[in-house]
């Protein structure tokens, strides 16, 4: 056995995967040693193939020509043929993971985060992202030292030429053969991230008029005032170009941001109530029922009980979703933020898959995305994130006292839900209701009276 010098405090993993700033934290070059081997050791002969491999793909950050070869490292010294893809998004490792007979995946992604944070995404060799006990057994082995492989047994790297063809060929079958995208005109930016060479690849070869924006990486401009999570460029790309629809993927490209062609943005919650009215008309969809999570829209709830679909809530985090899809039988969940997953394709959640979905659909409609995707009318919802905030106030006497307060002034007729972010060192404030002045005064209430008990805490 060898002993390292690597050590962890406090728990890795978060809720999807490994993430923070690089060189200041626990995202580093030894980090990223140190688990390739742990995990390495863990999933050796998991595929059932003689000789046991991993598949490591990347988005765009500078960091992953760090965090690449580190992995490769660490899978080889235990035995794994390491396979490299370069970028390709997060969904395209999961699929690829499986159908390769790798024995895991993992995807160097910080997913909607700046540049200058990076992380790890595991799958299994069944291409499922990794439960809490597997993800707690690979940090205990990382504590304990792996067992390296003898002269003779160390693992090689490959370079996998074809891995964007091979994701290309996989997402385009979530339309039927006879199928394409001709005579539509549609915006895509791709983020500068992980999609920026097989999105507009898949859109060619459907057939689509393409406009693209956001693909050309330099490593630090991922994310940065475009994609997913700034997606007004691309919204206004849309209206000036007189595009059907204009899409906007994230990092690695993992959620869709959707625009209608008068560039206004199309709330997450109205694309998934689309695709439970549309695969329910079409007896696609299982069990009259999808998975939401505790962010979904109220409105979204009120919509689905008109036509008959029940509408289960989990914890926010697409592995949460996807746990709670298989336990219900359901094949349509997602989140507001555009991570749907459409299991009867993909097993996570997949940004790309999902826009040719509903590119199929708007085609199908006849009618401007004004109208066809826009099935309900929301809830009035105030989000609000809290920086520099410690998250064990949520535990704080005065703090729930006052959420029960609100809570009750709204009643049944709205929700209040506080969360620390599992992704970013944030708390997350959710209020709605139908009252939209009930909800600015209720949500600028409780950030403010948050921000002050932290402060006292502090000064304690």
């Amino acid at each position: 056995m060898i002993k390292t010098s690597f050590n962890i405090d406090q728990r890795l993993f978060g809720t999807d995967g490994i993430r923070g700033t690089v060189n200041d934290g626990k995202v580093t070059a030894l980090m990223a040693v140190n688990l390739a081997m742990a995990a390495g050791e863990y999933f050796y002969g998991k595929a059932g193939i003689k000789k046991s491999r991993v598949l490591i793909g990347k988005d765009t950050r500078l960091s992953g020509y760090m965090l690449e070869p580190a992995l490769v490292a660490g899978f080889t010294s235990v035995g794994l043929d390491s396979i490299t893809t370069g970028p390709l998004p997060t969904p395209a490792i999961a699929h690829l993971t499986r159908v390769l007979r790798c024995d895991l995946g993992v995807m160097i992604s910080a997913s909607h985060n700046p540049y200058e944070d990076n992380g790890l995404k595991l799958f299994g060799s069944d291409g499922f992202k990794l439960n809490d006990d597997v993800e707690n057994e690979i940090q205990l082995r990382m504590e304990k030292g792996p067992s390296l492989a003898k002269s003779a047994n160390l693992g090689r790297a490959r370079r996998m030429e074809d891995a964007i063809g091979r994701y290309s060929e996989y997402i385009k079958q979530v339309l039927p053969k006879h199928e394409d995208l001709s005579g539509m005109k549609i915006v895509l930016d791709c983020s500068n991230g992980a999609s920026y060479k097989v999105g507009p690849e898949v859109l060619f070869e459907l057939g689509a008029d393409s406009i693209i924006i956001g693909d050309n990486p330099n490593g630090k401009n991922i994310n940065f005032d475009c994609g997913a999570m700034f997606p007004q460029k691309m919204a206004r790309t849309t209206k000036l170009s007189n595009a059907d629809l204009g899409i906007a993927l994230d990092g690695d490209a993992d959620r869709v941001i959707f625009s209608d062609e008068n560039g206004d943005i199309i709330d997450g919650n109205h694309i998934i109530a689309v695709l439970a009215q549309q695969m329910q008309k079409n007896k696609e969809l299982s069990s009259n029922q999808i998975v939401g999570t505790l962010m979904s829209n109220l409105g979204l709830e009120n919509f689905l009980k008109t036509i008959n679909i029940h509408l289960h809530r989990t914890n926010v985090g697409d592995r949460y979703i996807l746990d709670k899809m298989i336990k219900s039988n359901c094949n349509l969940g997602g989140e507001p933020s555009g991570h749907i997953l459409l299991t009867d394709f993909a097993k996570t959640g997949d940004g790309l898959l999902t826009a040719i979905k509903i590119l199929s659909l708007l085609k199908k409609s006849n009618l401007k995305a004004s109208k066809f995707l826009r099935p309900f009318k929301l809830v009035p919802q105030s989000l609000k994130n809290l920086k520099n905030i410690d998250k064990n106030i949520l535990l704080n006497t005065n703090v729930k006292k006052l959420l029960g307060k609100k809570q009750k002034e709204l009643g049944d007729n709205g929700r209040i839900l506080i969360r620390p972010s599992g992704t970013e060192d944030v708390i997350r404030i959710m209020v709605e209701c139908n009252d939209k002045n009930q909800v600015n005064e209720i949500s600028e209430t409780i950030a403010k009276s948050i921000i002050e008990f932290n402060e006292k805490q502090k000064n304690k």
